[in-house]
């Protein structure tokens, strides 16, 4: 008899901890069967943090991510991914810097082309908008110490006509000219303020697409001694992430619906199991520059070799 009860207390136990884990055991066995048995059941996916500042719906973004499947499974004729709301690989669109610098250069006017001449524009504009923002905000700055320096004076005037017992009609029409005065100057410098506070967000964009370039396009940072620390680090539009917890895909910047799809299809790729590769042109190159919604021989190449298809 008490050899059956600790059974089945040992039972119970073990059942409530594969309750409690179920989770983080599931995304294990996912892990597990993606690493040695790639492409033998499709990958289920769900949409998790959705960002509407992106301008985009679900429903469009679930299109774009069908088309990005599409890319691998229509030339190896296998379902490879596989929409469900209970998905665990979780597809997250987060709105940051990225995407924000993309759309204000937009509004700049500024084409971004994945070329030295695009760079070289982005680069004397940013030059010339700090500059300029420089300029402005000495302005500013002298604005806010006279404009303080008056009101300083106001007060201690208010203070000492108060301590007198009044002031005649002549100084009150004074005294209340000057507040007037001292309110539209305030004003004028919040306005200032907003102003240079756009000018920065605005030089931030640009400093954002020109790190961007200086990663496509390989630059010497120190020949072309641009912007210096502004445009170190990497600029990422998708991320790829695995381990305990689960699996994500997060995706922070795209320009339009083909950088999107292909996007999408590159972290897809990494969900499978494969590599960067050195083909510029391909989906799994390292850097989002290329145009076509396919694979390439050196992408198709890596994908038979994963699923062992001959």
């Amino acid at each position: 008899m008490l050899k059956l009860l600790k059974t089945i207390l040992i039972l119970g136990a073990l059942g409530v901890a594969a309750y409690l884990y179920r989770a983080p055991l599931q995304n294990l066995y996912e892990q597990l069967m993606g690493q040695y048995f790639p492409c033998t059941q499709p990958i289920e996916y769900s949409l998790g943090q959705f960002d509407t500042k992106f301008g985009i719906s679900k429903t469009d973004f679930l299109e774009a991510l069908s088309q990005a499947e599409a890319i691998w499974e229509k030339p190896i004729d296998k379902d490879l991914f596989k929409y469900d709301t209970a998905g665990l690989l979780k597809i997250n669109l987060i709105y940051d810097i990225r995407q924000e610098s993309t759309s204000k250069l937009k509004a700049m006017g500024m084409v971004v082309e994945t070329n030295q001449a695009s760079y070289d524009a982005l680069n004397a504009k940013y030059k010339s908008m700090s500059a300029d923002y420089e300029a402005q905000k000495k302005i500013f700055n002298s604005r806010v110490i006279a404009f303080e320096a008056r009101r300083e004076a106001y007060e201690n005037e208010v203070e000492s006509i108060n301590r007198s017992g009044g002031a005649d009609k002549q100084t009150m029409t004074r005294m209340n000219a000057e507040k007037a005065s001292l309110n539209q100057e305030l004003q004028a410098i919040n306005q200032l303020q907003n102003a240079l506070n756009e000018q920065v967000d605005n030089i931030n964009a640009l400093a954002v697409g020109i790190n961007q370039l200086v990663k496509i396009l390989n630059i010497d940072v120190k020949k072309y001694n641009t912007i210096g620390d502004a445009i170190s680090g990497e600029f990422d539009e998708g991320v790829y992430k695995s381990g305990p917890e689960g699996q994500e895909i997060d995706i922070y910047q795209f320009d339009n619906r083909t950088k999107l799809v292909r996007v999408l299809a590159h972290e897809l790729g990494h969900a499978l199991g494969l590599d960067h590769n050195e083909d510029p042109k391909a989906i799994m190159y390292r850097l989002n520059n290329g145009i076509n919604e396919k694979l390439t021989t050196t992408d198709l190449s890596q994908l038979k070799i994963l699923c062992g298809i001959k």
